[in-house]
């Protein structure tokens, strides 16, 4: 079973070497880290880095505020397996969809889903359905992708989630059955979960900004029930905040603490500051 991509050539460029350099200039963009981040030829023993938020929104758009998560991603090596958690953007398939077993393809190659860890979450989790349709056009976990396969090539694995359903309860149940699988996993894997959202949209940038702050304050708290609240009280229009609820959670499961990398809008890449979406990106280490 194979995943055929649904936007490439259109969030991120579809020919391999324009797609290879689109992403090398996400990294050294004004807004982005600044320089291509170079693979450690030996792993860290303990990784420190677990948990991030990552924007998915058109390369040209959000590419260089991702692209700083995938700096921090890139110095610890490469992981086993990446747990992408995203929005339901379409409304097609399940509450909480799984893509079970297969492969996806992007224009740079074909990654495996690690079927284990999926099955694993199913069976824990209690909620999480094995359903294709929910991932046939969703573009939040596919952008990751590219930027994975830049940095590993095709040896890792990931297993991609879809959130219908926002919740509190729906965060929590997802993080305790991630947390239980990353714990107790036999082959001790180094799996890495990444929360896919962008923030606040098609608002001014001074008001997406200030919207987005916010949101960055409970975050920066831990606070999956005060970022929940704002989203719902504030009008705070974030795309993926279960995804970004449940990394909360995970970090603190596992002890780990926020930090902020790069905050900026769609104007500051565009340079039309009338209507923006918010992009951020945040790591989760000790």
């Amino acid at each position: 079973m194979i995943r055929i991509p649904a936007v490439a050539g259109a969030f991120y460029e579809s020919d391999p070497e324009k797609l290879k350099e689109q992403i090398k200039e996400c990294f050294l963009h004004p807004l982005g880290p600044g320089k291509v981040p170079s693979i450690p030829s030996q792993k860290p023993s303990q990784r420190d880095n677990m948990f991030f938020i990552v924007p998915h929104a058109g390369y040209m758009y959000s590419g260089p505020v991702a692209a700083h998560a995938y700096y921090y991603l890139a110095q610890e090596g490469k992981p086993d397996t990446v747990i992408i958690l995203g929005p339901n953007h379409t409304g097609l398939g399940s509450f909480v969809s799984i893509w079970l077993k297969g492969k996806w393809r992007t224009p740079l190659g074909e990654v495996d889903v690690d079927e284990d860890v999926a099955m694993e979450l199913v069976r824990l989790s209690g909620i999480i359905d094995i359903d294709e349709r929910a991932h046939l056009y969703e573009h939040s976990v596919e952008v990751q992708v590219p930027f994975l396969q830049y940095l590993f090539g095709s040896e890792f694995k990931i297993v991609p989630i879809v959130i219908m359903m926002q919740t509190t309860d729906v965060a929590e149940m997802l993080a305790d059955s991630i947390y239980k699988v990353i714990e107790m996993n036999e082959k001790k894997k180094d799996i890495v979960v990444i929360a896919s959202s962008d923030l606040n949209h098609y608002e001014p940038h001074d008001r997406t900004i200030e919207k987005d702050n916010l949101a960055i304050a409970e975050i920066e708290k831990l606070d999956y029930k005060g970022l929940f609240k704002v989203v719902e009280e504030k009008d705070v229009t974030a795309c993926g905040y279960a995804p970004i609820m449940t990394v909360l959670l995970l970090a603190k499961k596992f002890g780990k603490k926020p930090y902020v990398l790069k905050h900026a809008t769609s104007g500051d890449t565009s340079g039309d500051k009338s209507s923006v979406v918010g992009y951020l990106s945040v790591r989760f280490g000790d």
